[in-house]
């Protein structure tokens, strides 16, 4: 499976892998120099599309990062789309040099996906929330439903699911991604102990964002 996710990620890319390829072997016969810009490009989407592996924190209580990236904001708000109650959101922003796969904060059942159409607002501007394309996602297990929402941004312009409503994921599995620079939004039950900060960067499957309460 994880092989498969892998290959998965890389397969998001075959186009820009075929056409960065074509241009660095066309520009052979016009410049070397030309040609390494190609090959530097065709490294950094190599890069860009890596998809490591994460130590997963066992406890159940423990809800893990969806994404990696920088902490952009942690706010409380009423999550209007799935549970209908005030929240805590934390807002994590991906910049081009993140790993850019989703991994699920919880084990848990998707019980909610929805795509909306939207702007490519910079992933930082304040509005982009509410003004941009994005896919919401809800996992649910006896203990806590978690919401988790992908946003687009300036650059990236595709978010990709790669499972379904029913299935069930453990906490950090690989449930989509987003291409290159974005926002992932990770909505909270208000009595969950946050751990990390504004500023704090983190590692999606790995960086524990919050402790559920008993």
């Amino acid at each position: 499976m994880h092989f498969l996710m892998r290959a998965q990620t890389l397969f998001e890319a075959r186009w820009i892998f075929l056409i960065l390829a074509l241009a660095g072997l066309a520009a052979l016969f016009i410049s070397v120099w030309l040609s390494l810009v190609f090959l530097a490009a065709f490294l950094f989407t190599i890069a860009f599309f890596r998809d490591p592996d994460r130590s997963v924190p066992a406890d159940p209580q423990l809800i893990v990062a969806p994404a990696d990236g920088r902490v952009r904001d942690i706010v409380e708000l009423d999550e209007k789309e799935v549970l209908n109650k005030k929240t805590r959101r934390v807002g994590i922003f991906l910049s081009i040099f993140d790993v850019h796969t989703n991994r699920a904060p919880i084990d848990g059942r998707i019980i909610y996906r929805q795509h909306h159409e939207g702007d490519c607002l910079d992933a930082r501007h304040p509005e982009c929330s509410q003004r941009n394309e994005a896919m919401t996602w809800a996992f649910e297990n006896p203990q806590a439903t978690i919401v988790v929402k992908q946003l687009t941004g300036a650059i990236a312009r595709r978010i990709v699911a790669w499972t379904n409503v029913g299935d069930e994921l453990k906490k950090g599995e690989r449930f989509g991604m987003i291409r290159f620079g974005s926002r992932t939004e990770l909505y909270l039950p208000l009595d969950a102990e946050v751990l990390v900060k504004t500023g704090d960067h983190v590692s999606g499957g790995s960086t524990i964002i919050a402790r559920l309460s008993r």
